[in-house]
């Protein structure tokens, strides 16, 4: 299916002037299409960098959703929720969100693809129904779309900043300030590629809330609120200020003392518009048992 616009704002990059058009596309499957050559700029193959004239007539062609190839598999999930158009999940820590190089099985979409009848396929045969991710080793609420209409709906809340996220951290230290905003950009690292930094340059922008919950002298437990949901923005933004999260062996040499199998990151609630109903719905997963049993040590070696 094509889509044809013409552009309005002289000096817009593509890649933004693309998404501002067709909300339902994300940042990063907007750069995809541009490479893949399906975005023409008055008939012309242009990288998503590209600063626009004003007036040029863009086409857009997203290709149709790829027959999903990858196997069902049997594995139980914790169902917060579930009805025809969306199904929320408590994710396990350790559990990869979706098939990706090196990983084809025990996926959360493996998952879903055995317990659902159907997915929407608006992020390709490897994501379907995946409207946002959670790390591998971060826990917590997660909801997939179970059609594209749901997807559509679902994104562009958590887009538009109308959905929200607060999540449970633990971290190394003593934050002083009770509360507090981090923001920054974030993108990659300059040197190790499979690291998030803030940058200068190529980021894209990101706002963190926290507020001290409680404090434990080398250690505080916090929430946080996201208003943006950017790649490892919670494990970035907490490091950027010295006090990066208990057992993130990517983002610090910290020893770990706990028995957690990855960082001490919870996703604790979820509020959204349904997408059918527009009825305002919360979804709470209890913290994990890792994370308790370390507050339960801080507690009672406090």
């Amino acid at each position: 299916m094509s889509t044809v616009f013409i552009a309005e704002h002289a000096g817009e990059r593509l890649d933004v002037t693309l998404v501002r058009h067709m909300p339902d596309l994300s940042r990063s499957y907007a750069q995809r299409l541009i490479e893949a050559g399906q975005v023409t700029v008055d008939g012309a193959v242009r990288k998503g960098n590209y600063k626009l004239r004003g007036g040029e007539e863009i086409v857009c062609t997203v290709p149709p959703a790829e027959e999903v190839e990858i196997c069902a598999e049997d594995i139980p999930l914790d169902v917060l929720y579930e009805d025809e158009d969306m199904i929320v999940i408590n994710k396990p820590r350790g559990m990869v969100v979706h098939p990706a190089a090196g990983v084809t099985s025990g996926t959360l979409v493996n998952a879903l693809l055995h317990h659902c009848r159907d997915l929407s396929g608006i992020n390709g045969a490897l994501r379907p129904g995946i409207v946002h991710r959670l790390d591998k080793d971060t826990s917590g609420v997660m909801v997939a779309a179970k059609n594209d209409m749901a997807h559509h709906f679902l994104a562009r809340q958590i887009r538009d900043k109308e959905a929200r996220r607060e999540y449970r951290a633990i971290v190394y230290g003593n934050i002083v300030p009770r509360a507090g905003i981090i923001t920054g950009d974030i993108g990659r690292h300059p040197t190790d590629r499979k690291k998030m930094a803030i940058v200068r340059e190529n980021g894209k922008p990101a706002t963190t809330h926290f507020e001290v919950l409680e404090r434990f002298g080398a250690y505080t437990y916090i929430s946080c609120r996201l208003e943006t949901g950017r790649t490892h923005q919670i494990r970035v933004h907490l490091t950027s200020i010295g006090h990066p999260l208990v057992g993130d062996t990517k983002y610090t040499a910290k020893k770990n003392p706990f028995a957690i199998a990855g960082q001490a990151l919870h996703s604790l609630t979820l509020r959204l518009a349904h997408p059918r109903t527009g009825e305002e719905m919360t979804f709470t997963a209890p913290l994990p048992a890792d994370m308790e049993e370390i507050l339960h040590t801080l507690r009672t070696d406090r």
